[in-house]
């Protein structure tokens, strides 16, 4: 359908069209067993309500909740340049669109609403670059993210019973709930053999089990919503153990190995023991052990429909003779922590001319992946991620050579990359280059000089990223083991930064300058402690720490 309007206009006067649409689906849970023409009259109707309210009235309410909803709920001040405040809003303002809290049968797909890139689909982004958002400030839409999980899990049963394993191994690409995995199977063509290129991702990308356990986690660590883990929670970790456990597989040194794996480095493609999916299992394993031991000695009948369910006796014996036999790399002598198995002993190329390309991807006009899996270059944060998710596990130093070694082999290729590094080169000490990377992450999907880099769509998770850059990076909030801890560690463009976070339900306004963090409690229900700049702390209405 298409509608044709004549006119003629005069110099000097101003023609202003109004158009009102609605979208209304079967899935609609309002629109429920409605038939076609019943969900047409309803569309039309809403319609007709819109017309005669006016596009100012209209334009009034969409401000009115804007600001109600995020602007005042979630306010987020950088003095510093203008560019730099204008992009976290940009960033909330896709993150708050692009998210369906209405309906925990939905997730955020990679493209949000702005494309079709990736189908719509749904991958780790969630939990690892997007949840935390939603968790510090909009704790009711993170739970709703977090049942979208449970509720799939028949989906992820469905790909560990194929795959010959047990439990829940959830789908790479996640779509409608009983879709299981989605992934396609062959994407692109290969420069060298002519060839489709196959998608690995779906069949071997597997740390995403592993990820999702992680976010209900971190959930319930920062919320204490146990009538979640009590209904969701338990339930979505262990059963991605027992998937771990039987996936598991022994090696002639005596440990248990996880082989034939990509990792978050989507360069490497079938590795051994990928550092990153290997210490998630272990920490996946451990926190099974210690939530069926709680839940048994604490919620005895919960436990006892979670036996039933899942086979939690024989399990947890099988999960506490496991833990400590997965393999997990270790630092070199120069201080290193091994991406896998072998990318240390890979050719080392000169990448600077991959480096410094203004587009992605570029390295795939001179190698197939066949050869850039033989060759020491990533394409986005690997480690890095593990070193920003388990942080208490590796010393400083670690992260310092680890960083020194991967950066400069990372093409940053993915848009999830540059926010990672820009959070932990914060937390080696060095704001500077942080800020550069956060400038550059800005511009992923802001770049005029770049105008087709979101033909496809936005890069939804980079959104989540940004804010974890400037509340995690430069602001130093973080969740340590269900332990608080703002350190912050700002850039010398800005002189204060302003940010709130809900902690266990209390509201905390915080503001911090290069020598200052004042944190102020909007409840004061109980004490809060937390750690500021390397010291513990007690408080209950305000705190003013200053650097010495």
């Amino acid at each position: 359908m298409f509608s044709k309007f004549a006119l003629e206009v005069k110099a000097g006067q101003t023609v202003v069209l109004e158009k009102f649409s609605n979208v209304y689906t079967s899935r609609d849970r309002k629109l429920e067993g409605y038939t076609h023409h019943q969900m047409q009259a309803y569309a039309l109707k809403a319609l007709q309500e819109d017309e005669a309210a006016g596009f100012d009235t209209l334009l009034a309410e969409s401000a009115t909740c804007w600001k109600e909803k995020v602007w005042d709920r979630v306010p987020i001040t950088i003095d510093g340049p203008e560019f730099d405040q204008l992009a976290i809003r940009f960033a909330q303002y896709h993150m708050q669109l692009m998210t369906p809290a209405h309906d925990n049968r939905m997730n955020i797909g990679a493209k949000g609403l702005s494309g079709e890139g990736y189908k719509g689909h749904t991958f780790w982004d969630t939990e690892i670059f997007l949840l935390p958002y939603f968790i510090f400030n909009m704790p009711e839409v993170a739970r709703s993210l977090e049942e979208y999980r449970y509720l799939s899990l028949p989906g992820a049963h469905a790909k560990a019973k194929y795959n010959g394993y047990e439990g829940a191994q959830f789908p790479w690409e996640s779509a409608w709930l009983d879709d299981g995995e989605v992934t396609p199977e062959y994407m692109g063509t290969d420069i060298v053999t002519g060839q489709l290129i196959k998608v690995w991702s779906g069949f071997i990308e597997i740390h995403i089990t592993a990820d999702v356990a992680y976010g209900a986690w971190q959930y319930y660590m920062c919320t204490g919503d146990q009538d979640f883990m009590d209904k969701y929670g338990y339930e979505l970790m262990l059963d991605c153990a027992k998937f771990w456990s039987s996936r598991l597989e022994p090696g002639e040194d005596g440990k248990l190995h996880i082989n034939d794996v990509v990792g978050p480095d989507e360069y490497k493609e079938h590795v051994d023991d990928n550092a990153f999916t290997n210490y998630l299992v272990w920490w996946t394993l451990d926190k099974a052990i210690e939530y069926s031991t709680q839940v048994e000695e604490e919620k005895p009948e919960l436990y006892s429909k979670l036996d039933e369910k899942l086979g939690l006796s024989a399990l947890r014996e099988k999960w506490t003779e496991q833990v400590n036999l997965i393999f997990l790399t270790q630092p070199n002598g120069n201080g290193v922590l091994p991406q896998d198995s072998t990318y240390l002993m890979l050719q080392d190329i000169d990448l600077s001319k991959y480096k410094k390309q203004a587009h992605v991807g570029g390295i795939y006009k001179d190698y197939n992946q066949e050869q850039i899996t033989k060759i020491q270059v990533s394409k986005q944060a690997d480690v890095m991620v593990l070193f920003l998710l388990l942080e208490e596990l590796f010393p400083h130093q670690v992260k310092l050579s680890s960083w020194d070694y991967y950066e400069p082999r990372c093409l940053h290729d993915s848009s999830l990359s540059l926010s990672t590094h820009s959070v932990l080169a914060c937390d080696i000490g060095d704001p500077e280059l942080g800020y550069e990377m956060f400038q550059k992450a800005c511009l992923i999907d802001l770049d005029n000089a770049n105008p087709h880099s979101s033909d496809a769509g936005i890069h939804a998770a980079s959104y989540g990223g940004l804010w974890q850059c400037v509340v995690w990076g430069f602001g130093g909030l973080r969740m340590l083991g269900g332990k608080l801890r703002i350190s912050p560690n700002l850039p010398v463009a800005w002189r204060k930064l302003s940010y709130t976070l809900l902690w266990k339900g209390q509201k905390l306004n915080v503001t911090v300058t290069p020598r200052m963090v004042q944190i102020n409690s909007e409840k004061q229900e109980a004490p809060i402690r937390l750690e500021v700049w390397g010291k513990e702390y007690d408080f209950q209405e305000e705190l003013i720490v200053v650097k010495n």
